[in-house]
């Protein structure tokens, strides 16, 4: 079966063509965090707008590279959400649309189904069951997976995500967006020990995640080192992004083990766009080898949103029978425990 995936559900357009036998034949990724940049955060407005100016002419580009026409596709996958609504709606007419005119099935994809199973186009894919901490802007959750569509909610953050933290840090630092890169860049050049930072909620029993005090404490610290000017000198920026970094990672990694523990399970797949953090990596594969854990990831182009995620997993419900209506239904909010199992 030869599958378009169209991922739109925030600030980049996502286009893959995924066969499900040859498997990933091509893709490609517009980002609009230029186009963002002057705001400090996403517009949906200009998302929406600039969704329509990319979309068909990626989907060209891709097919082209692949050596495909529209006529060859057996099926259309679009993320359905969760997301911006204007964003989905761009994907989700497109998809259902172009799939209706072909004569061929569309389905509606769930942005954080694909990204749990972005690691499965890896040449070393985890095996069910597993523990899966979804880490990106938008949501930070740890999920028991025992198959796709078979999801159970562990623990997730009460207020702010882990992305949408390092976003909040990165502008008190004026470091510019998105925040998490410009964290982890700057951390680099940062004295861990200068800092403590806490690690929030580790003492608590459970699996739920808090990073709005740590937020908070992030701001009082910058209020401290203003100078006269109200600024902060560089090398204390670097000095706070690090111990910024260092409490996320820590109190992820922290988590990540008890979930693991309480299921039983050695297997973490970690997927959204905080896992292509350098950093979260190297703390997890630390820690999960005194419990002989293996932890999965995606390769990091494929961390960020993309239409390779959301072609693979809307090829796995298409196998399965699944397909949308002509009905065009977009959900901003979806929770991931009613997808149907396959």
């Amino acid at each position: 079966m030869l599958v378009l995936g169209i991922e739109s559900s925030c600030d980049e357009t996502g286009i893959a063509l995924y066969h499900s036998e040859k498997g990933l034949l091509a893709e490609a990724l517009y980002s609009q965090v230029d186009l963002h940049a002057d705001y400090g955060g996403v517009v949906p407005e200009l998302a929406s707008r600039d969704h329509i100016r990319k979309t068909l002419p990626l989907i060209e580009q891709v097919l082209d590279e692949a050596g495909y026409k529209r006529q060859d596709l057996d099926a259309v996958a679009y993320t359905n959400g969760p997301g911006l609504i204007g964003a989905l709606m761009v994907g989700a007419m497109i998809g259902r649309s172009l799939a209706y005119a072909l004569g061929i099935p569309a389905v509606g994809v769930h942005h954080m189904e694909g990204h749990l199973l972005a690691p499965m186009l890896e040449e070393n894919p985890p095996k069910f069951p597993f523990v899966a901490l979804l880490v990106s802007g938008g949501h930070t959750q740890l999920v028991r997976v025992d198959a796709i569509g078979e999801y159970r909610l562990l623990g997730e953050s009460v207020d702010d995500a882990a992305g949408e933290a390092f976003d909040k840090a990165a502008k008190m630092l004026k470091l510019g967006y998105p925040g998490g890169p410009q964290i982890a860049q700057w951390a680099e050049r940062g004295d861990k020990d200068r800092f403590d930072f806490p690690r929030p909620m580790v003492k608590h029993p459970g699996l739920n995640f808090s990073f709005s005090g740590l937020k908070t404490f992030t701001l009082t610290t910058v209020g401290k080192h203003k100078n006269d000017q109200g600024l902060v000198d560089n090398q204390t920026r670097a000095d706070i992004a690090c111990a910024f970094q260092e409490a996320v990672v820590d109190t992820l990694v922290i988590k990540c083990r008890r979930a693991l523990k309480q299921e039983g399970l050695q297997r973490l797949v970690i997927a959204g766009g905080v896992s292509a953090n350098v950093r979260l990596r190297e703390q997890l594969h630390q820690g999960l080898k005194k419990v002989r854990g293996q932890v999965f990831y995606a390769r990091p182009e494929f961390c960020t949103d993309n239409g390779a995620m959301i072609a693979y997993a809307g090829c796995q419900r298409l196998l399965a029978g699944q397909e949308e209506p002509l009905a065009i239904k977009p959900r901003p909010r979806w929770p991931m425990s009613e997808l149907a199992a396959l």
